[in-house]
């Protein structure tokens, strides 16, 4: 089994990539131990003696799809896999900002997600708390971005281009070759193409 944290924020197309191959490979019956942290780019942008992100009421709009994803992934697993992939292709290819409960509702309708269950723990502030404290997590590694796995206790970003095909073998080829080079390769600080391959 592989083991591994994965960082996201709906708002990044590279993010979206990497997740859909995981997602794809897990559908497949990769045997991977995933957990998946939710991770907002906002924080960097915040201004000078701001609250944070998380705590910031004008900011939720900016947050509303971490936090309904939050809420999912905590209180109806089941579904988080299905929410998950919804959304990041909402967000990516029809357009829709993710900052609207209807926006939230169009994204998730194919979903038979409990929606009221999700407004009641949103106005809680639960999965505020909870993405402020996966961030806070997150800082000890030095985290600047999303996609970013941890492996054995070792933080790795990582941008990948494509999303994945209808081959899923690839998908859970791609995240094990990548998680290994991760887990055994620790001297290896950047390898990066030096123009995009397209």
């Amino acid at each position: 089994m592989l083991t591994f944290q994965l960082s996201y924020d709906y708002r990044c197309p590279f993010a979206k990539n990497i997740h859909l191959h995981v997602v794809t490979a897990l559908r497949a019956g990769a045997d991977f131990d995933v957990e998946f942290v939710p991770w907002t780019m906002s924080q960097g942008y915040r201004l000078e003696g701001a609250p944070d992100v998380w705590d910031d009421p004008e900011r939720d709009p900016d947050h509303l799809a971490l936090a309904v994803s939050i809420s999912i992934r905590d209180q109806q697993p089941e579904l988080f896999l299905a929410a998950h992939e919804a959304l990041f292709r909402a967000r990516h290819e029809q357009g829709l900002a993710l900052k609207t409960w209807s926006d939230i509702e169009r994204a998730l309708s194919a979903i038979p997600v409990d929606l009221a269950l999700v407004e009641a723990d949103l106005r809680t502030r639960r999965p505020h708390k909870v993405l402020g404290e996966n961030f806070r997590r997150f800082e000890r590694y030095e985290a600047f971005g999303v996609p970013t796995f941890v492996v054995d206790d070792d933080a790795t970003f990582v941008r990948y281009m494509k999303e994945p095909t209808a081959d899923e073998n690839a998908s859970t080829t791609l995240v094990t070759s990548l998680v290994a080079l991760m887990s055994t390769q620790r001297d290896l600080n950047e390898f990066k193409h030096t123009t995009v391959p397209y």
